[in-house]
Order: structure tokens, then sequence, then C-alpha cells
């Protein structure tokens, strides 16, 4: 998750970006509205952290220029004005909530979560099937991993969807086969796992998070996360 915090607070910064370094998220820091909004318009990130009292432009006109142009990234408000007339004001900027401070890391870390979440799920078209980094676009039968496109043949494009619309589930070799190929194969065909050798090269190499599980005695597993389950 790529997090912009805008903050003029070094204490507060240190804070922050060490609680979400943690947490696993990638945090880029601004400590004036002008460089915060430079870095919004430059990148593309999950959520803005936005302080409202900022040198140079304050976060309710940062907010409202990062909307001129981008209306799916989430916007967190941190400010120490936490009366309803600057709550409201900073909502009708374009912010999707408001947290005063002081705040506790725990906090603000769920409401990071939800927020993206939310985002993600409202932006998200619904032809596109995502777990991870990776895109499966079920009308033009594309995929892509960390934003780039994966080269792939009918067959394994089709593995991948299986995969993918069954994800956490165990699948066996026959389910894939009937499935998949649609055809009464001999069962003793090894073309199940020709083809998962094939689709792992492809989505998996290269990659810290694997995303094709081999469930030893019982077939194959399409998760985000986990090591290969045994039997």
């Amino acid at each position: 998750m790529k997090v912009l915090l805008v903050e003029d607070e070094p204490g507060l910064v240190s804070v922050i970006v060490r609680g979400l370094n943690d947490a696993g998220m990638e945090v880029s820091v601004a400590a004036d509205g002008i460089m915060g909004l430079d870095m919004a318009r430059a990148h593309k990130f999950d959520i803005i952290l936005l302080d409202i009292m900022l040198p140079g432009m304050n976060g309710i006109q940062v907010c409202k220029e990062v909307r001129k142009q981008d209306d799916s990234v989430a916007i967190l408000m941190l400010t120490a004005l936490n009366s309803t007339e600057n709550v409201v004001t900073g909502l009708n900027s374009g912010a999707d909530d408001y947290l005063a401070k002081p705040f506790k890391f725990a906090e603000l870390e769920a409401r990071i979560r939800t927020l993206v979440r939310r985002s993600k799920a409202g932006s998200a078209p619904k032809n596109v099937i995502t777990i991870a980094d990776l895109e499966i676009d079920t009308v033009s039968k594309t995929a892509r991993r960390g934003g780039k496109g994966i080269s792939l043949t009918a067959t394994e494009y089709h593995l991948l969807e299986y995969f993918a619309r069954n994800r956490n589930m165990v699948l066996s070799r026959i389910q894939i086969l009937e499935n998949v190929w649609d055809i009464d194969f001999n069962m003793g065909t090894n073309v199940v796992d020709v083809y998962v050798n094939y689709l792992r090269k492809k989505v998996d190499n290269g990659y810290d998070v694997k995303l094709i599980h081999t469930v030893f005695g019982m077939g194959y597993m399409f998760k985000e996360n986990g090591d290969e389950t045994p039997n």
C-alpha cells in the first residue's frame, strides 16, 4: 500500500512513518502543501494523509486541487482543528474521513485500511478480478501483475481465471481438467501440472508473494499468502 503523508511536524512524521512501515506500507512524505500537491499529481498513491495547517498551501486547498484530477485516491485529514465547522469544511473539500490529533496509531492504521478497501471496491471495474497486485480483465481476457502485462496463451488465461474465481479453495486435477479443458482426459495425463508450471513462471516468478500453491496429494490452491500446504 502506498501512502502519501503531508505533515510538517517532524516528531509526528517520524512516528507515523515508522508505524506504517512496520505495518508493511510504503510511505512518502511532504513537509508542506505545495510539495504534497506536486507529489500527489506526479505519483499514484492509495491514500493521502493530509494535515490542514500546512505551510505554503493548507490542506483544504490541497485536497480540492487533488480532487480535480483524482476521484479515486482516499484522503484522510489529520488535524488538531476538530471543531464541527472544520470537520465539515474538510469533508466538503473532498476528504473521505477526518482524524483529530492526538490519536492512537492503531486507530490511524484501521482508518487507512478501511478507506483504501472502500475506495478500491468503489473504483474497480466489475469485469476485473483482483488478488494481491494481480488484475484479470475478464472482458479483454488479459492479466497484469504489479502494473505489468502478462503474455498468456488462451489455455493459460482460462486456467488463471478459473484459479482466481475459486481463490482459497483446494482444486483437484480432475476439477481443473473438467472446468478449464471441458474434456474427459486420460486420468494419467500430467497436462494440469504442465500448465500450472507454465502459469507459475509467468505469474509468480520474480514476485515475493506467490499466488499458486501446491496442496500435496490433493491439487492446487490460488491464494494471496501462505506456504505450500502439506497433505
